[in-house]
């Protein structure tokens, strides 16, 4: 047996444990010797470090006494237990846990071993890569366990988790409504919540909308009516206010999504006030909770940092993800939940798109490493992110104007999801790829053609499609065809408007003062290009502010106003000197070189390795969240009669995330 403690067994220790068992057995109760032998195996246990070995030694003395079905099916669940969480001996803890299943089958009324020897064998299983061992195992617990709602509501979350798992949300959902329905039936409407809410997260992640909306309703209509322990309602708001925030912010309606966001922050601020509850639900259906307070916090945080995302509130964004960033550091030396890493990734990949919006491609590529280097550590991390690493890389190679290397990284990402969103915003940004090098009209039509704003636009999401209309309004300006150009970008700008999408709004503006300074009208030029620098300014975006500097130069000068051409052009060159500093220091470091493996991620051994098993009751994915996007970078000079802008114009878009 491969233990994780340092300890060595003490033969001399042990044989004084079982002798001590012994005279136990034979002076006092009939059971006071498997007493006397849990004691001191809880104790080495307990013990810091940890002396699993003694720990396991005490547990095996047991079976020298021959002891009742009882006692050997309860031993053999302990045994597995501590060999499963930890040791390495996988087989060894196998053996036990499936003689405890076995043997406590036999036993009436002794359900806590049965489910919870059923629940752990399965949560091996999953563990193994042995999924079709796993559901016949907890079906059958299911079935055998309607008499006991705790555990028959444990085993149907963990069922509906396994088939998440599987990319099965049909069957999911439909567990979790045999979940609601049964938990009704008992009298827990807590518990129904639970299992409602966690249908709703499906449900959104199919894009099942006519399905949500009325599910959410009754959801809030519960939630409000339930009276309990203030924590567990609390809680209940918070997974209800995070659903709707990020249906919201999926939808990219930034504007919308206030009120919710405002409501969630309160709810989890009265949360951090309240004090645990010791005192146990009377109803044991309720013995649930969805995720600790702490990791609520976190996940707040998160909703937080997408929203200032979208909306172009980036020092906002920065701040809160640095709070959350240190908090799950402290959070991650107590607690190895797998949520916590799935938390850092995400936050990570919108530290890294700030990073590249204001100006900070070095740390951006640090940061992609970084969760390169998280992804390689877990194979659920992997499957869940590595598309978005591709897409990542993709937008830093845009950011360096490495063109070649930004297509490769688009296209392997696209090869590895079948999210909508995640596609649409990967082709939105491929598109203006081929808009850069301006020799790849075929594959930028056919591109264009399935994300057409006008027609059957493939996603729901406001800011996307804004970000479309973008795209063909810097096609056109590319082409000369500015009535046209103008068209697209004021569609883009009633949309980023209507939501508060400052980036996109910062954007659209400099691009329509460029089209009105090569048309002459100076007076219109200006009058877009200075909102526009105040919008940069304050979001702020490296960028739009060095191509709005351009144009008030050019425009101050075609005006006659010398000083202020002159004070332009100084804003110009200092913004020039920052991105050409930032740019060289990005491509001097090692991790540069990751823009060249298109599928670097993709190694064999990351795809072999066991899937960890989930909680239960648990957030099931946060994968599928909508978030806002913009990234700076060079254009590639092409024949154009703009080519003294062209390292100016900023690139899209606006993004989300499988």
């Amino acid at each position: 047996m491969a233990a994780t403690s340092t300890c060595s067994a003490n033969p001399l220790l042990v044989v004084f444990v079982v002798g001590a068992a012994k005279m136990a057995a034979g002076s006092e109760a009939p059971d006071s010797w498997y007493l006397a032998l849990l004691g001191f195996a809880e104790h080495f246990r307990t013990s810091s470090p940890p002396k699993i070995r003694l720990c396991v030694h005490c547990l095996q003395a047991v079976f020298q006494f021959k002891p009742p079905q009882r006692v050997e099916a309860r031993t053999h669940l302990q045994l597995g237990s501590v060999l499963y969480h930890h040791t390495k001996n996988c087989e060894l803890a196998r053996t036990h846990l499936e003689k405890a299943w076995l043997i406590s089958q036999q036993i009436p009324q002794f359900e806590d071993v049965k489910f919870e020897a059923a629940s752990l064998l399965s949560e091996f299983y999953c563990q193994q890569n042995l999924v079709d061992s796993a559901k016949p195992l907890l079906r059958k617990a299911i079935q055998i366990s309607q008499q006991t709602p705790y555990w028959h509501c444990r085993l149907l979350f963990q069922l509906a988790q396994l088939h998440t798992l599987e990319k099965d949300l049909v069957s999911a959902c439909d567990l979790l409504g045999v979940g609601a329905e049964y938990a009704r039936v008992v009298g827990s409407e807590y518990t129904r919540a639970l299992f409602l809410l966690s249908k709703g997260m499906l449900l959104l992640m199919e894009r099942k909308l006519s399905e949500v909306h009325p599910l959410l309703t009754l959801c809030g209509t519960i939630v409000e009516n339930w009276q309990g322990n203030p924590i567990q309602k609390e809680s209940l708001r918070v997974f209800f206010l995070v659903l709707q925030v990020t249906h919201y912010l999926d939808a990219g309606q930034v504007k919308s999504v206030k009120p919710c966001l405002k409501q969630l922050q309160q709810c989890i601020q009265t949360i951090s006030t309240l004090h645990d509850d010791e005192i146990l639900p009377t109803n044991p259906a309720d013995l649930f909770h969805w995720l600790p307070k702490e990791h609520m916090c976190v996940l707040v945080y998160l909703v937080t940092v997408m929203h200032s995302m979208q909306a172009g509130y980036l020092e906002k964004a920065q701040k809160y993800t640095d709070k959350a960033l240190m908090q799950l550091e402290k959070l991650k030396m107590l607690d190895s939940s797998p949520i916590l890493s799935t938390f850092q990734v995400i936050l990570l990949e919108h530290i890294i798109m700030c990073r590249l919006v204001t100006g900070h491609k070095a740390t951006a590529l640090q940061e992609i490493s970084q969760v390169c280097q998280l992804c390689q550590q877990s194979p659920r991390l992997f499957a869940n992110h590595a598309a978005q690493l591709h897409t990542l890389l993709g937008l830093y190679c845009i950011s360096v104007n490495c063109m070649d290397n930004a297509e490769a990284q688009f296209t392997a990402a696209l090869q590895m999801t079948t999210h909508q969103e995640l596609w649409t915003f990967i082709v939105t940004n491929l598109a203006s790829v081929y808009i850069r090098e301006g020799n790849r009209q075929q594959e930028l039509y056919g591109l264009l053609e399935r994300i057409n704003p006008d027609h059957n636009f493939p996603v729901s999401s406001h800011c996307l499609r804004a970000a479309a209309f973008y795209i063909r309004g810097l096609l056109s300006f590319f082409q000369g065809r500015y009535n046209e150009a103008k068209r697209f970008l004021r569609e883009t700008l009633k949309m980023s408007n209507a939501e508060d999408l400052n980036r996109l709004t910062a954007c659209s503006l400099v691009l329509l003062g460029h089209i009105f300074f090569v048309l002459g009208n100076h007076r219109e030029s200006n009058n877009m290009v200075v909102p526009a620098m105040q919008l940069a300014s304050k979001i702020p975006d490296m960028s739009v502010q060095l191509w709005s500097s351009a144009l008030l130069k050019d425009l101050n000068k075609a005006c006659g106003n010398t000083m202020d051409a002159h004070e332009a052009a100084q804003m110009h060159q200092n913004f020039s000197q920052q991105l050409l500093q930032d740019h060289i220091a990005a491509c001097s470091l090692p991790e540069h070189n990751l823009i060249s493996t298109a599928f670097l991620l993709c190694s064999s051994s990351l795809r072999t390795d066991p899937q960890p098993a989930w909680p239960v009751c648990r957030i099931v994915n946060l994968e599928s969240k909508g978030r806002l996007y913009c990234v700076t970078g060079q254009a590639s000079i092409h024949p154009s009669p703009f080519n003294k802008y062209n390292g100016c114009i900023p690139d899209l878009i606006w993004g989300t995330r499988a």
